[in-house]
């Protein structure tokens, strides 16, 4: 495939809070079928009404679309971002939030990837420095593949209802 303007790799720096939920803002808008997420925690940007939006739609465009969400600590998404545990309990099908295990607890840096080609990286979670890829496959392959093991070494710990029973 030839690559076109639309298709060459796009790079950005990132070196503020703001910049970083803004880029994973607009990683999550070019989302097509798969979102996965990794941080420390969510941020209240998972509250955010912008966020709600861009994934509610996400969400709805088709029915065989998901979002993934590991996060070291729960708590934070549970307790302060209903917005989100909203959208957990109407797509509950389509979304899973898990908690890291002990063996992922070390990994540092966080990161969002839609689909297989776009992402956003963050280089420590305490930092603010970071860098959004659009169209950058093989990259956003690494990531994915990071994903899947730190999935693998996480529990699924928020559910769609109180009792832990998806509806």
């Amino acid at each position: 495939m030839e690559n076109t303007a639309e298709t060459l790799p796009q790079y950005q720096k990132i070196d503020s809070v703001a910049g970083y939920e803004a880029a994973i803002n607009l990683v999550i808008a070019q989302a097509r079928r798969n979102i996965r997420i990794f941080d420390k925690q969510a941020s209240s940007a998972f509250n955010s009404l912008e966020r709600y939006e861009l994934l509610r739609s996400f969400l709805l465009a088709s029915r065989v679309n998901r979002l993934y969400i590991v996060v070291h600590d729960t708590g934070f998404l549970t307790t302060h971002c209903p917005r989100m545990m909203s959208l957990l309990k109407q797509f509950s099908h389509c979304i899973a939030i898990r908690e890291t295990g002990t063996d992922a607890k070390q990994v540092y840096d966080s990161f969002t990837v839609a689909d297989e080609n776009h992402y956003v990286h963050r280089f420590h979670y305490d930092s603010t420095r970071g860098l959004m890829a659009l169209n950058d496959l093989n990259e956003a392959h690494e990531f994915i593949d990071r994903f899947e093991e730190i999935w693998e070494a996480s529990i699924q710990t928020v559910s769609a209802t109180t009792l832990g029973l998806r509806g």
